[in-house]
């Protein structure tokens, strides 16, 4: 069995699931059990590594004699996983020599993995696949990235004789809430660039990501007795339905790709005298984003002229741009990276992220942070997958862009 999956396998054993709405940074004190073990682990590799008060990982491996002119160059994957499906009890499952038919996942909840429903699976046959039980998610988003980057380190300490620049280490916490770098330290990381490890499928490069805010919505009613409710109750989950339905229908995620930007119903909870929703809006564009913002509150404006004012409050909560605009004078990051997949026999696919990360955040902090793949698929969900091939090529994809750096 190689490291990377000994420390991939041992790593999603542990859980770390974050949670929305938290005042605590960590919003869960689970995610340090995680990094008390990396740290444990980098130690017994003869680095140096702590675990901050917030549950940041930090750590480093010294440049090779010779190599100490070039710039830091950092290596950064979270810890946490998504809070939509269970973390808890993770079973990993390893399907030998895929043959391109549907895996039956749980026979007692049915719940099957399809090449049908995902083509992309195609792509592995012939391979080994880590699969769930069907009861929770995997978690390679993103313990496939720290166990990669683990991997990596080993390797470097292991083998002097390859010489590289110093590389710096960093695990963050609460990345799936949308904090994962609001007390993250730049200048104590000491890089002067940075790759987070957490992208999708073996190939992926990203350096444009959705500009982003979240919001609150909650909803006042008047609950009073059905039976004497006329010209009295206001039902506020019946006014949650008819705010969302002066949303544009075609503009969530189901009908989405690409560049194309969402709303997207993420949570909503309530009673007849209160309601809550929780929204993400997403969008490549920045001024399309503002847009979507803008119908958001004219719709809270309606209600309250409808109904009475304070009926409709929106609260708009974490908020992240576009990194591109701090990439583009970087592009060597891109460059790099694409000619190093290529270097291990992997065409690099440059595409936008559907989403957010550490990195985009880190790139207006000072630190330009592109994303690369970690190999993983279906994240957030129970039809998580990762082939094992593709933990081994990220791995070695890490350590070719650093080779790739030192030659300079």
């Amino acid at each position: 069995m190689s490291v990377v999956l000994e420390n991939f396998l041992r790593y999603v054993a542990v859980d770390t699931q974050s949670q929305e709405e938290v005042e605590a940074f960590p919003s869960t004190e689970k995610q340090k059990d995680l990094a008390r073990i990396l740290v444990e682990e980098l130690r017994q590799m003869g680095l140096e590594a702590e675990m901050d008060p917030y549950g940041y990982v930090y750590s480093s491996v010294p440049a090779s004699p010779g190599k100490e002119h070039l710039p830091a160059l950092g290596l950064i994957a979270h810890m946490d996983t998504s809070n939509e499906v269970s973390g808890k009890n993770v079973a990993p499952r390893i399907v030998k020599n895929y043959d391109g038919n549907a895996i039956l996942l749980n026979q007692k909840l049915d719940l099957v993995l399809s090449p049908q429903e995902f083509p992309s699976l195609l792509r592995y046959i012939g391979q080994d696949l880590i699969v769930t039980d069907g009861t929770t998610l995997l978690g390679a988003d993103d313990k496939a990235g720290v166990a990669e980057i683990m991997a990596a380190a080993r390797y470097l300490t292991e083998h002097p004789e390859f010489a590289h620049g110093a590389i710096r280490i960093a695990f963050t916490p609460d990345e799936e809430v949308g904090r994962g770098v609001d007390f993250f330290d730049v200048k104590k990381f000491g890089a002067a660039y940075a790759y987070t490890i957490d992208g999708g499928e073996l190939g992926e490069i990203e350096y444009e990501n959705f500009n982003a805010v979240n919001m609150r919505i909650d909803i006042v009613g008047k609950s009073v007795h059905p039976g004497s409710a006329k010209g009295t109750m206001i039902n506020s989950q019946l006014v949650a339905m008819e705010f969302h339905s002066m949303l544009p229908e075609f503009e969530n995620p189901a009908y989405t790709e690409g560049y194309e930007g969402f709303y997207h119903l993420t949570g909503i909870e309530g009673s007849c005298d209160h309601t809550r929703m929780n929204y993400i809006l997403r969008d490549h564009d920045a001024e399309k984003l503002q847009q979507k913002e803008e119908i958001i509150y004219k719709g809270a404006d309606f209600l309250n002229h409808k109904y009475k004012e304070g009926t409709v409050t929106v609260t708009p909560l974490i908020r992240y741009r576009n990194m591109r605009e701090k990439i583009l004078p970087h592009m060597h990051l891109i460059e790099n990276a694409e000619q190093a997949l290529r270097e291990i026999g992997v065409e690099p696919s440059v595409i936008p992220i559907r989403g957010g990360t550490d990195g985009a955040r880190l790139s207006f902090m000072g630190l330009p942070c592109p994303n690369l793949c970690a190999g993983g698929a279906n994240f957030h969900g129970r039809l998580e997958y990762i082939p094992i091939p593709s933990l081994e090529k990220c791995t070695e994809m890490i350590l070719k862009i650093i080779e790739v750096y030192a030659r300079q």
